[in-house]
């Protein structure tokens, strides 16, 4: 990892989804988006259902849609948890259309069915943002 560099993690449950070093991370937290440089601050936050979008040193841009969680910066290096992550190449746009379609019309009062559009918001931005 060179000097104008962090490392990267991205964890969901049941997989490390994206691991390297970066320019920058930009991701949704309870306070609204945060955008994370080379030797940031230390900070621990919480993060709402969002995308995530890393710049890597080599200047390929990875966005992936991630559940909430935690984001954590400390010693050069974001760590990002949470329990469903996927990167945008690995999501089918029109499918997540078709299920947010489907979670709209089958009940917009209930809290679930309100935190599953959401999540499917943020995966269509994901695959979306990187198309």
């Amino acid at each position: 990892m060179t000097d104008d560099a962090i490392r990267v993690e991205l964890v969901a449950a049941d997989r490390l989804v994206w691991s390297g070093d970066a320019t920058r991370v930009i991701a949704r937290t309870t306070e609204g988006d945060v955008g994370i440089l080379p030797h940031h601050a230390p900070l621990l936050s919480l993060m709402v259902d969002g995308v995530v979008d890393i710049q890597t040193t080599d200047g390929e841009t990875w966005v992936a849609a991630v559940d909430a969680g935690f984001l954590s910066v400390a010693h050069n290096r974001v760590s990002i948890l949470s329990e469903r992550a996927e990167m945008s190449h690995e999501i089918n746009l029109e499918q997540a259309r078709h299920d947010l379609e489907r979670a709209k019309q089958s009940g917009e009062n209930e809290d679930d069915a309100q935190a599953e559009v959401r999540r499917l918001e943020a995966r269509i931005r994901a695959a979306e943002q990187a198309s």
